[in-house]
This record gives C-alpha cells, sequence and structure tokens, in this order.
C-alpha cells in the first residue's frame, strides 16, 4: 500500500539556491512542452507522445540558449514530462480539466526516483547536492532510520516554507476491531455532518477565526500598489493566512473522518456533485469550506485501511423529503425549511437528521444488494451516480428509528 510523509525541510543557501534552479527548470520544461504541445495540436491536429517531448527535452540540453538545463538533475525534468502525459490523459478522458502553464509564483515542487536520492540511516542527498537535506520527521508510529521510499518530492509553497514528501511502500494494516454500530451521514452547511443518531459537528471556532484574519490580510493586500514592495510582503501574509486556514481545515477533517470510522463497521454517505454546486454565487463560498469532497476522499482511503464499509448512495436518492418514520415523499422541499411535519403520519422532523436516517436505510439495502441477499436500482455500492429509479419498497422495509 502506497502512503506518503511530509515533513518540513529546512535546506541550506547552497541547497536552496541549487533547488531554486531545480524548480526553474522544471517549470521551464513544462511551459515550453505545454506550447509545443497545444501548437501543434492547432496547427496539425496531432497529439504528442511522451517519447517525443523526451527527445525534445534531449535537443534542448544540447542548444546554447537552453544549455543551462543539464546544470540541474534531469530526473525531476523527466518527471515533469510523465506529468504532464498525465494530465493530458486524463483531460481527454475527462476526469480533470486541461493543463495550464506554472506560474513562477505559485507553489514549486520537484520529483525525485530512486535514481536521483540516497536514503540511508535517515539521511537524505539529493542529487547535484552534496551534503544532506535537513528535515524534521515527527510520525512516531515509523523509524526514519529504516525508512525506504520510491520517491522524494520537495517543495516550496508561496509563504516560503520547504517540505519534502516521502512516497512509501507499507504492508497493510491490521483491520480495526468492528464494532457492530452503523452511521448514516448528511453533510450540509450549518452544521457540516449530522449522523443518524443525531449527532451534529459543527465547523470549529478555530477555522472561522483564521477565515476573518485571512479576509483581513487580503484587504491590506488589495490597497497596496501592484508591483511594490509592500505588496509582496502582504502577498506573503496572505499566503501564511491561507496555510493556516488550510491546516486548520485539515487537521478539522482528519479528526472527524477518523472518528467516524473507529464508532462504526458501516458509513453511509450522498455522492453530491460539488463541483456543479459550487456554481451557485451564493453559495459558492460556504461549499468550498466546507470541503466535502475532502471529506469524502478521507472516507474513502480510511475505510479502506481499516477494512470498514463505505456505502455511497445515488445523489438524486431523496433523503431529505422523504419520511422516515412512513417512507412519504413530499412534492416540494425549499432548501430554507429546517423543520417539517410529515403529512401523513405527523412526524415532527429535523430536516438533517430525517435524512441522515434515510441515508442510513438506502445503505443497507445497498449493503445487501452487494452481498447478494436483495436487489435494488437507485442506490449503488461506490462509484459515481445513476438516474434514479422508481423507490423500491425495500427501503422502506429497512427503515430504522434511531
Amino acid at each position: 500500500m502506497r502512503t506518503a510523509y511530509k515533513c518540513r525541510a529546512h535546506p541550506t543557501p547552497e541547497q536552496a539556491a541549487m533547488l531554486g534552479r531545480t524548480f526553474g527548470c522544471v517549470r521551464l520544461v513544462w511551459n515550453k512542452t505545454l506550447h509545443e504541445r497545444n501548437e501543434r495540436y492547432r496547427s496539425d491536429g496531432a497529439a504528442t507522445s511522451y517519447r517525443e517531448t523526451d527527445a525534445a527535452l534531449t535537443g534542448w540540453k544540447r542548444t546554447a540558449e537552453l544549455a543551462f538545463l543539464s546544470e540541474v538533475s534531469c530526473v525531476p525534468l523527466q518527471q515533469t514530462l510523465r506529468h504532464q502525459h498525465t494530465a493530458f490523459q486524463n483531460f481527454f478522458a475527462r476526469r480533470s480539466r486541461r493543463p495550464r502553464f506554472k506560474s513562477r509564483t505559485g507553489r514549486q515542487s520537484a520529483h525525485y526516483t530512486r535514481s536521483a536520492f540516497r536514503m540511508r540511516d535517515g539521511v537524505l542527498t539529493l542529487a547535484k547536492t552534496s551534503s544532506p537535506l535537513r528535515f524534521i520527521w515527527s510520525f512516531n508510529d515509523l523509524d526514519v532510520t529504516v525508512l525506504d521510499p520510491t520517491m522524494v518530492v520537495v517543495s516550496r509553497e508561496q509563504d516560503g516554507r520547504w517540505y519534502v514528501t516521502f512516497a512509501v511502500d507499507i504492508a497493510p494494516r491490521d483491520p480495526a476491531e468492528p464494532t457492530g454500530h452503523v452511521v448514516g451521514v448528511d453533510l450540509g452547511l450549518t452544521s457540516l455532518l449530522v449522523t443518524s443518531d443525531g449527532d451534529r459537528t459543527i465547523l470549529p471556532q478555530n477555522l472561522l477565526r483564521k477565515a476573518r484574519n485571512l479576509a483581513r490580510h487580503q484587504r491590506r493586500m488589495a490597497r497596496c500598489q501592484r508591483g511594490s514592495r509592500n505588496r509582496r510582503r502582504a502577498k506573503t501574509k496572505v499566503a501564511a493566512a491561507h496555510r493556516k486556514v488550510r491546516n486548520a481545515r485539515q487537521d478539522f477533517l482528519h479528526r472527524t473522518t477518523t472518528r467516524l470510522v473507529r464508532s462504526a463497521d458501516l458509513i453511509v454517505i450522498e455522492d453530491l456533485h460539488v463541483a456543479g454546486m459550487v456554481r451557485n454565487r451564493n453559495l459558492a463560498r460556504a461549499i468550498s469550506n466546507a470541503s466535502w469532497g475532502e471529506f469524502r476522499r478521507q472516507l474513502e482511503y480510511k475505510c479502506e485501511q481499516a477494512d470498514r464499509t463505505l456505502v455511497v448512495i445515488d445523489r438524486w436518492y431523496p433523503s431529505s423529503k422523504m419520511c422516515s418514520a412512513c417512507g412519504h415523499v413530499l412534492a416540494k422541499l425549499p432548501l430554507s425549511v429546517r423543520r417539517w411535519t410529515c403529512p401523513n403520519c405527523r412526524i415532527r422532523h429535523d430536516r438533517d437528521h430525517n435524512a441522515a436516517k434515510n441515508i442510513l436505510a438506502a445503505g443497507r439495502v445497498a449493503a445487501r444488494e452487494a452481498s447478494g441477499d436483495a436487489c435494488g436500482a437507485d442506490v449503488r455500492r461506490q462509484g459515481h451516480a445513476l438516474p434514479l429509479s422508481a423507490v423500491k419498497q425495500e427501503t422502506r422495509a429497512v427503515r430504522q428509528s434511531v
């Protein structure tokens, strides 16, 4: 199983200069290759293979204008070509957007494979450098002296901080002990998530406070003159504020997802179309701040590591409009209505808690369907959403009031 460990790095001035040149060469190779790819496709309508880009890179190094590309390690440059080739494959397969040009003011990184670094007794030495790169190891579950990474990524963030990431192949972990508990999760904005047990999780105050500080630094940068030294300083402070918000959000999501995985054997969530929902300019900021996509990503790999079952039901399943007690489905339920009374059984529902109960009931049907105990069409285990068919009676048969 592949995993990664990211640490703070503290290069010497000589190492920082060499890495800075490497970043510049990586950026130049990426942008020049991307430009030639685009021009060839516009003129001839032909795609460019990785072999052709690799041959072009060799030719660039032999010219007087780009001979400085030979001063840095060739491995990060070749890895850049591989990454761009993969990016275009994902773009044509409609898995990602079109590759864009890299900026010198953004995050800089260089990927080193085994042939471009040496790792012995916890000491890392990169190609084209004479002294080891100092980094801070803070993972107690793994001894750094026995670390055998397959790839090392050195990066510099916009706020000036350096990081080194180790990609490591580790043995699968032991499955977690069964708890005998199942839970349905409804994601929201007022509360980040509401479980079928009635537990609510809201965004922590420290994250909201850091977001307000970020807005204050952005206003200060907007008042600075473009190209001035004060604007560069203000931009660094904005980048640092972004890092604090990002770290606080990641820490909160990791704690929340870990708690869910440890507490339940079966976790059921909805397949939300986040990319389409953020197009709503009134809710885009709140949805992005909630990080629903990152929440699902963490749940997926943590459930796989702990041998838990994660069920993703169809995005068109009427979880909010369906009564969890009798199965009655409302014709319309505006987003502003947070509580409603079922016209059939007269039970008063909290919108989010009721949705979490229905999500759990549908997830149980999907789990039985995957094991061959039931049939159904409107929920599925993992994968993208499918068109919703008629609501089956099995969903009502397994409903559960928690």
